[in-house]
């Protein structure tokens, strides 16, 4: 089946038997796709080499081709209509932020890597978001972190085979994300940590990073013209990360450690913060006619992508790759994915001074090839011409039209409520030390979110020392200008569980709940789509109603998606994923002078904008006493966006002292989170026209929980179809109905449920 063409270089007779050549290099084409590849090569009258194989492998993969994904997202998410100013959507997107600057969004998860070897995918996730920011030509000023993890008290015992243990795992990612972003000197400023049983196979690690850059700045992912000199920059070239898209393309099993592990790529933070740097000054120079970051499918993928993107193909010498051991095979340098690398294309007048920016930088760096006319790519060994492919046939990649079973997204309206179990205190304190609702602090405190100084608006937010829960940071990324950035993430796991349409609705609206919680426009959204095995039909069509909700809420709102991924096969043999929609929010602050925190303050009454309603599926409340429903909270969009804009305007105008998003417990744990973070309390009135518990718990959409100006309540309330006035600060947190008590906690009493839990599990 295999002959000699060169030293470790091989021939592979497909047509003999493509499904044991298949199996016998470790591709992860399926028969079809093997008989299509076998096609191709037999209109070329030859047959191909193992590198052409492996390259074809990673380019036909899940996570490089969107084999499964595309057709929905092209129904769907693109076609999203906007108000806001995209510049570009490469390695990451590029949006407006004022006359002379672009703020550039990225978003990736790093999942599958993140199971096996939690410091290390994790960390090289986050050098992969920062590397895809800063071949845009942006300078990263914040990182974020969404993860997902399994049940933290799980017994060990409980574990299916292969299966680490969730805090295992958790503190693990941790310290990757922790000790690679302070390395870099970036802060990590923004994330959410959510826990959920489905994810104890397989957790996700989702990271994110802006930047911002002058306009006259921008560089694209692509080859200038033909001659360009692809100059290779940063770490060798090694045996870590082969195969990782392939890895990253099918469900995890219980000896996925032993027989993938080297598809985990190693990061190291010390080379990547010098080669940043060089990559800004190259660009900064214009020294550059292109420049891509190597991430999944190592130079197999960037090359081709590259070049076709450009409208052109390249040829590469293979020995001028400069490698981390000696004996690697041709086609394990070819489709490695060790980190720390970047491609530059050089026009030929501007290689050396180049090389010689590079060797001040103290990065390696090669010349490995050129740009051609024709849109292919040729790789030379040892004198002979070992690859030569099609680039539009590799990257074009086959296409699925998957079977799904529809999710009904009509929802009755009605329920029988349960009696309730618990006394209102006796809920609260436990909604509030449950591991989804309490402080994620323990995680927060690992991370530098001040590093550079930009940082205007914390994570944590009130009093030092007493600081509680916001809803989004703020930075503000140029030195002149008072005009900042604000961001947030979120979605819901235990809601997308219920329904994932409108699960993914209420994602987007929450993410613009928190910006404008804070003074900021929903500005750009981005999207990492975990979900379970595609070729299953209810996961497609939990992804398809996913895709659908997302659509439509960012139309309705005219937000739009400039980055992401698709991550499939997040499944075990045990667990699949919910479907998770992890969501990267921004928004536009005219003046951070004028933002406002959380936490409440010593004076002003405190209301509700917006309606409550009878729907607790997936509520907190419901599953801390263990009941169940199906009626899910719908979004009512024209009057959210009415309401969303009335609010920033009130803000602007200063009448909003305090403002904290209603989500997760309802009205009553967004309130004693606000008197967490201001140390003081607070005297409720529950709204009568509901029943107490559901007054309190609902998890309705559209709310907001405010603290009004002193004064300035007429003005403020005459703004809003719906605001109720529910109280005022206090020694104490009480809630009253019909004048009488139904609870009361002090302050110490919620901040020691709030703070705590994760502590003590992982301290």
């Amino acid at each position: 089946m295999f002959e000699s063409l060169a030293e470790k270089v091989y021939i592979v007779d497909v047509d003999q038997d493509p499904k044991k050549a298949s199996k016998e290099l470790g591709l992860g084409l399926s028969s079809s796709e093997m008989e299509k590849v076998s096609e191709y090569f037999k209109k070329k009258n030859r047959l191909p080499t193992d590198i052409e194989l492996q390259a074809i492998d990673q380019a036909w993969s899940e996570h490089c081709c969107y084999k499964s994904s595309k057709v929905v997202l092209e129904e769907t998410l693109f076609n999203v209509k906007s108000d806001s100013n995209v510049i570009a959507r490469e390695d990451a997107g590029v949006m407006e932020f004022d006359d002379e600057n672009y703020y550039v969004v990225g978003l990736e998860s790093h999942n599958h890597p993140s199971a096996i070897d939690p410091y290390g995918g994790a960390a090289t996730g986050i050098g992969g978001i920062l590397r895809d920011v800063v071949c845009m030509g942006a300078q990263p000023i914040a990182l974020t972190d969404s993860l997902f993890f399994g049940d933290l008290d799980i017994d060990v015992n409980e574990l299916p085979a292969g299966v680490k243990h969730p805090r295992y795992l958790m503190g693990g990612v941790v310290a990757g994300i922790r000790d690679y972003g302070n390395r870099v000197g970036i802060p990590t400023v923004a994330g959410q940590v959510n826990f959920h049983q489905g994810y104890t196979g397989n957790p996700l690690v989702v990271g994110g990073c802006i930047g911002i850059l002058p306009k006259k700045e921008l560089i694209h992912s692509r080859v200038g013209g033909i001659g360009d000199i692809f100059i290779l920059a940063g770490g060798r070239t090694g045996r870590d990360g082969i195969h990782g898209v392939t890895f990253a393309s099918a469900e995890l099993h219980a000896d996925s450690e032993g027989e993938d592990i080297g598809a985990v790529q190693l990061g190291d933070p010390i080379t990547k913060e010098p080669l940043m740097h060089l990559c800004l000054e190259l660009n900064r120079k214009q020294l550059l006619t292109g420049m891509k970051d190597l991430g999944g499918g190592g130079l197999s993928c960037v090359v081709g992508e590259m070049a076709l993107e450009g409208g052109f193909g390249a040829t590469v010498e293979m020995e001028k790759i400069p490698l981390k051991a000696p004996d690697l095979a041709p086609w394990e340098i070819w489709v490695s994915e060790s980190q720390e690398r970047m491609m530059f294309t050089v026009t030929p007048e501007n290689v050396e001074i180049v090389l010689e920016h590079c060797k001040d930088w103290d990065v390696e760096a090669s010349v490995i090839g050129k740009v051609i006319e024709d849109k292919r790519v040729e790789i030379n060994y040892e004198n002979k011409k070992i690859l030569d492919l099609d680039l539009e046939f590799t990257t074009a990649g086959p296409i699925y039209r998957r079977e799904y079973n529809e999710i009904n997204n009509d929802i009755e309206i009605e329920e029988e409520l349960p009696t309730p179990k618990k006394k209102i205190s006796e809920n609260i304190l436990g909604m509030l030390s449950e591991t989804n609702t309490a402080s994620k602090s323990w995680v927060i405190r690992q991370y530098d979110h001040e590093v550079r100084g930009n940082t205007v608006i914390k994570p944590l937010q009130g009093k030092i020392g007493h600081e509680g829960a916001g809803d989004s940071t703020v930075m503000k990324p140029v030195r002149d200008s008072w005009k900042g950035l604000a961001i947030t993430t979120d979605v819901n796991s235990h809601l997308m569980e219920k329904h994932a349409y409108h699960g993914s609705m209420a994602a987007v609206e929450e993410i613009c709940r928190n910006l404008v919680s804070v003074g900021a426009r929903p500005d750009s959204l981005a999207d990492c789509l975990c979900f379970g095995n595609p070729e299953k039909p209810d996961r497609m069509g939990e992804f398809r109603a996913a895709c659908e909700g997302l659509a439509r809420a960012g139309s309705e709102f005219g937000i739009p998606y400039v980055s992401g991924n698709v991550s499939f096969y997040n499944e075990t043999a045990e667990y699949a994923v919910p479907p998770t929609p992890a969501l990267l929010g921004v928004g536009i602050i005219e003046d951070v002078r004028k933002c406002i925190t959380s936490d409440l303050k010593a004076e002003g009454e405190l209301w509700i904008i917006g309606e409550t309603k009878q729907e607790m599926g997936g509520s907190l409340y419901y599953r801390e006493n263990g009941w169940d429903s199906d009626i899910v909270p719908q979004s009512d969009v024209k009057r959210f966006v009415k309401d969303m804009n009335a609010l920033l305007d009130s803000i602007e105008s200063g009448e909003i002292v305090a403002c904290h998003d209603c989500s997760a417990g309802g009205m009553a744990i967004a309130v004693v989170e606000m008197c967490i973070g201001g140390a003081r309390g607070a005297e409720i009135t529950i709204p009568t026209e509901l029943r107490k518990d559901v007054a309190l718990f609902s998890e309705s959409n559209g709310r907001w929980i405010v603290q009004v100006a002193p004064g300035l309540e007429k003005e403020f309330a005459a703004r809003f179809e719906c605001a109720t006035k529910i109280g005022i600060p206090s020694e104490k947190i009480t809630f009253c109905k019909n004048e009488e008590k139904k609870a009361e906690l002090t302050v110490a009493q919620v901040r020691e449920a709030w703070e705590m839990p994760i502590w003590n599990r992982l301290a």
